[in-house]
């Protein structure tokens, strides 16, 4: 199989491709850095009041295949994001970073903390460098999940990109475009893929506005 047209290319090196990822993965090149939030296999539900959102595709359990596949990408490092609980699944990272939230989920008043953070494990390969190596704890402020029900901030991927050596970056479970956005305002090539039409819609819509620094 060969690549499908794009359904966004800038000629810069920013590109999405509205697909399945298992369908496209195989075919790409191999990239310098992954970074990419997939479903967290929790069926998640948006809480947000003014926004209806589409439930997250395959989203019934965490897809270990594809994040095995993603991280097979990769020549110098990967970044995935999960949730607590699936740490114990997840391929045996270098680190896990933190990410802490400016606020905290209701969960189970009763019987549970006030969730705060989410977890992103980090897979190093042997041809990886750090621009400038940080911690593993990260701060950064919630989005409102506006664009996207689980989406992350601009600044938070930014950071992970901008720490890292390397010119391309694919994000396989794209979403809104986060990371795309990021690694345009950073000057790095992006590839993204996304299965849901709408969110490539969103992402380049993104992606037309200013250049911004991070």
């Amino acid at each position: 199989m060969s690549l499908p047209t794009p359904y966004y290319d800038d000629g810069s090196g920013i590109v999405i491709y509205n697909a399945d990822c298992r369908d496209i993965m195989p075919h790409l090149p191999k990239v310098d850095l992954v970074l990419t939030d997939p479903p967290y296999g929790m069926q998640f539900v948006s809480n947000n009041r003014y926004i209806k959102h589409l439930k997250i595709y395959n989203d019934d359990v965490l897809p270990l295949d594809l994040i095995e596949m993603a991280i097979e990408r990769a020549n110098c490092a990967a970044y995935v994001f999960c949730r607590w609980n699936n740490l114990a699944m997840m391929p045996i990272p270098k680190s896990v970073l933190v990410w802490v939230k400016n606020n905290w989920s209701m969960g189970d008043l009763k019987h549970e903390h006030g969730r705060q953070w989410e977890a992103c494990c980090f897979y190093a390969k042997d041809n990886h460098e750090f621009i400038k190596r940080i911690p593993d704890v990260l701060t950064a402020d919630r989005t409102g999940n506006d664009l996207h029900p689980t989406e992350k901030p601009e600044s938070l991927m930014g950071k992970l990109i901008a720490c890292n050596v390397g010119g391309t970056i694919l994000d396989p479970f794209m979403g809104s475009g986060t990371t795309l956005r990021a690694a345009k305002d950073l000057g790095r090539k992006c590839i993204g893929i996304e299965i849901e039409e709408k969110y490539c819609e969103i992402a380049v819509k993104r992606l037309a506005q200013e250049v911004l620094p991070i």
